[in-house]
């Protein structure tokens, strides 16, 4: 009697074990993000409906500098919506080598351009920059997955450019931000159109006014302003307030 209990039961339980490893496999979740297969592009893990796409390594660094990047994005204008002031205190999250970086630090002569990365060749290729060209208004820091490691109402803007799609941890990465800014503070989140199919970029690699506008209220950021004047690219400006 004994084997035969056994053996009616064997089957169920592989039943149920298959059953919970496909449901670990595509429902699975972790407080805030789903884990399931999606894009070749995303790296299976979702956040409110989003998939996570990977990070463009150091090994993209020359299409970061390339010469056509001016007119395809129109960095000029991008930093006239900025209103840089001379006294800013700025933080780049996710700079890179710092295409940005080094066009905003002649504009605050009195203040302070954060570069913030996680890659250390990224740091390595801003340390080299910054030597060379003997700027000494720019702080490099080395951010984590989860915090861009800077002080409490520290900045008065934020620029983020085609980076915040590609964050593990996009809600504690917002949170570390918020906690950044300076109570008036402003948040310039810079992402390729999503609603746009004619932008030459991977759908995962873009991001909809609507997608990022849930995003950041979840993190008690306000849109104030959507600046429709660049060639590809959304310039959304959120507050804390």
């Amino acid at each position: 009697m004994k084997p035969r209990f056994i053996s009616t039961r064997i089957p169920v339980l592989i039943g149920l074990l298959f059953l919970c490893a496909c449901n670990g496999q595509t429902k699975n979740s972790a407080g805030d993000y789903v884990y399931k297969q999606g894009d070749p592009n995303g790296i299976g893990k979702w956040y409110m409906g989003r998939e996570i796409a990977h990070v463009m390594g150091f090994q993209g660094m020359n299409w970061l500098e390339r010469p056509e990047r001016e007119e395809e994005e129109n960095t000029a204008i991008l930093l006239k919506n900025m209103n840089i002031k001379p006294t800013d205190i700025i933080a780049d999250i996710g700079a890179g080598s710092g295409y940005h970086v080094f066009k905003m630090a002649p504009m605050t002569k009195r203040g302070t351009i954060y570069a913030v990365d996680i890659q250390d060749e990224m740091l390595e290729a801003l340390r080299a920059k910054r030597e060379a060209r003997n700027i000494e208004n720019i702080k490099i820091i080395k951010g984590s997955e989860k915090s861009v490691n800077l002080p409490v109402n520290s900045v008065d803007k934020v620029l983020m450019v085609d980076v915040y799609h590609e964050f593990n941890y996009p809600k504690e990465m917002i949170a570390s931000i918020k906690n950044a800014l300076k109570p008036k503070g402003k948040l310039f989140l810079i992402e390729y159109r999503g609603e746009d199919r004619t932008v030459p970029i991977k759908e995962l690699h873009k991001m909809t006014e609507a997608q990022a506008v849930k995003e950041m209220k979840a993190a008690g950021l306000t849109l104030q302003r959507n600046d429709a004047n660049l060639p590809w690219q959304h310039c959304m400006v959120f507050s804390k307030e």
